[in-house]
């Protein structure tokens, strides 16, 4: 390996090593607010330590106290013997209690941060949504959080216990003879080097692991949700291999991850026994020579296994530790990505809207120097219907967004009643806009509060009134328990169902502007004249965007916009646009004209 490289490899370690120490601290942090219950904690573990490292040497003195046959101490031992029990209820006690507060602290600390996360995530831009699968972000605020619980709950029990046990079991050897607590402390090193070699090998594959446990459910997801494509093109076979693929890098890294986890207890089994064994057979000859009491060197032999149990729990705690220390920092990366602009300084609220809506010489990417929308030029007066028509591809969405303000122009403005939209809350924008999209999303919740999400305080009357005009009541009352029906994998509904509930929400809440988005693109032919209807008394007085691909569902627009590579190509009414012979013929002739 050349300099450059040797360089380049520090540096990165280096990098990586900053990172780490950092995302402990921020670990650590989430139990700031919590230093009661930690004080209560420290003086649990205490507890439950000396109670735990005196039983030994009560053990030591019960022994003492049979001298031998027909020569033993009753009073003396009844004495030890009661001590003991004491401390066994003491200490007994404490684990139960310890038990509780660690689980309290660990639970908390990861409800916390599960929330943090999510909520971090209501706020981040539509464009980060966008640009990363699903999967792998649920993957993070579900499973990462699941598992630095798990870490917690072991590095608040287990660690401090053991580094305390460790201390104090090396006082009380000292106290007992010190010439076999030195063979003790020069076999340690060795225990202490084992248990870094595992857990710094365990870190890195775990880190593995917890990349690809993402990568693979964000996959798995995907190719769920496109199922019935998969079996419709026979595919199956190549999708099966892409899953097998970073299900075996997977395998992979979780096998040695798993591998060096495991070593740590045969191997500090094997460490330990080396120290007992060195104990028992030091100790006799020190028992021999007079150094020390039968009874010392029993209570000796259990200080030697309450020495190197510790030396165990904690490789092991090491190692969970790692895994949670990775599975933070992924859910910190999320919480760390940047929020959506907030709302400018002063932004006032929209309130009662006359709904005039312009767009003026709007630019528009999601890549920088690839425009999506330029110099897009559209006025709505109040009450107009303005139809947004074109190929796939050309921008009609990207208007939507626009409008929603889910993006913001790169030039040019957006207006709502003459007030730029980043002048105005993004909450007072987006509440005066209903939406009905093509894609339709039923939360698993009843039917009636699928209904009124855009107006919780809905009364029943108006949610059924709603589901008539949508033309979804009757199938609504069909369902097991009708409008009390929770929507679930139990209870099946069809593509075009769904679109009609998301229908009735907009007509329950009867905003002041629309946005409808091939609203009728999954609903049968008959039905859709039906809801069109219902449309039509909605849209009256209501400033509305219609986007549709079906001409016939625009035909009766006050204005149609035809979008060509991100241009108002052509606007005018479905006859004006005819006669000009332009796009919009083209596209209406490829419709219907092989019909007439």
């Amino acid at each position: 390996m050349s300099n450059q490289d040797k360089n380049a490899a520090q540096v990165a370690a280096g990098a990586e090593k900053d990172t780490r120490d950092q995302t402990v601290r921020r670990m650590l942090a989430l139990f700031a607010g919590r230093r009661r219950m930690l004080a209560a904690l420290v003086a649990l573990v205490v507890v439950v330590t000396l109670g735990t490292l005196t039983l030994p040497t009560l053990t030591g003195e019960a022994v003492d106290h049979v001298v031998g046959k027909g020569q033993v101490d009753f009073d003396g031992l009844a004495s030890v013997l009661r001590w003991m029990a004491a401390t066994i209820c003491v200490t007994a006690a404490g684990q139960y209690a310890l038990a509780l507060v660690t689980n309290r602290l660990a639970y908390n600390a990861a409800y916390d941060l599960r929330c943090q996360a999510f909520d971090h995530l209501q706020r981040m831009p539509l464009s980060y949504i966008d640009t990363h699968e699903h999967g792998e972000v649920a993957s993070r605020i579900v499973n990462d959080a699941d598992q630095l619980t798990n870490g917690f709950v072991m590095g608040f029990q287990q660690l401090p216990t053991g580094v305390l046990t460790i201390v104090l079991t090396l006082v009380f050897m000292f106290r007992l003879n010190v010439t076999i607590a030195l063979v003790v402390t020069v076999l340690t090193p060795f225990s202490v080097w084992m248990a870094k070699f595992i857990s710094s090998h365990a870190s890195r594959h775990f880190a593995g692991q917890t990349q690809l446990r993402g990568e693979l459910t964000g996959l798995v997801e995907e190719m769920i949700g496109g199922i019935g494509t998969i079996e419709a093109f026979g595919v199956a076979d190549e999708v099966c291999a892409q899953v097998a693929d970073v299900d075996a890098r997977l395998g992979q890294e979780s096998y040695k991850a798993v591998f060096f986890s495991s070593l740590a207890n045969p191997t500090m089994r094997f460490m330990n026994s080396l120290v007992y064994a060195a104990i028992g057979i030091f100790g006799a000859f020190v028992v021999l020579s007079g150094g020390i009491t039968v009874g010392g060197l029993s209570a000796f032999l259990s200080y030697a296994d309450q020495y190197a149990k510790p030396f165990n729990d904690i490789t092991s705690v090491v190692t969970e530790l790692q895994n949670s220390v990775a599975c933070a920092r992924h859910l910190f990366e999320l919480i760390d990505e940047p929020l959506e602009e907030p709302d400018a300084e002063g932004a006032c609220e929209l309130g009662q809207v006359e709904g005039k809506v312009e767009l003026d010489d709007v630019t528009f990417s999601y890549v920088p120097g690839k425009p999506i929308l330029e110099h897009v030029e559209l006025a709505a007066e109040p009450g107009r219907r303005i139809a947004l028509v074109g190929h796939t591809g050309c921008g009609k969405t990207t208007l939507i967004n626009l409008l929603m303000r889910f993006y913001d122009v790169d030039s040019g403005s957006v207006r709502v009643d003459g007030r730029d939209v980043r002048d105005v809350t993004r909450a007072s924008l987006r509440s005066s806009w209903g939406m009905v999209l093509q894609d339709t999303w039923v939360r698993r919740a009843t039917v009636r509060e699928n209904i009124a999400i855009g107006k919780p305080d809905a009364t029943d009357d108006e949610i059924v009134a709603a589901a008539k005009a949508a033309y979804a009541d009757d199938f609504i009352r069909r369902m097991p328990h009708g409008y009390d029906t929770v929507l679930d994998g139990s209870a099946s509904l069809s593509a075009g169902q769904k679109q009609l509930l998301c229908i009735a929400r907009v007509m329950v809440a009867k905003p002041q502007m629309l946005i409808l988005d091939e609203a009728t693109s999954n609903i049968d032919t008959r039905t859709e004249l039906l809801v069109q209807g219902a449309f039509e008394n909605l849209m009256r007085g209501r400033t509305s965007f219609v986007v549709a691909h079906r001409l016939s569902t625009v035909r009766d627009a006050d204005e149609i916009c035809v979008v060509d590579h991100g241009c108002i190509a052509e606007k005018g009414t479905h006859e004006e646009l005819l006669a000009k012979g332009g796009i919009y013929r083209d596209i209406y002739e490829s419709q219907f004209a092989p019909a007439e």
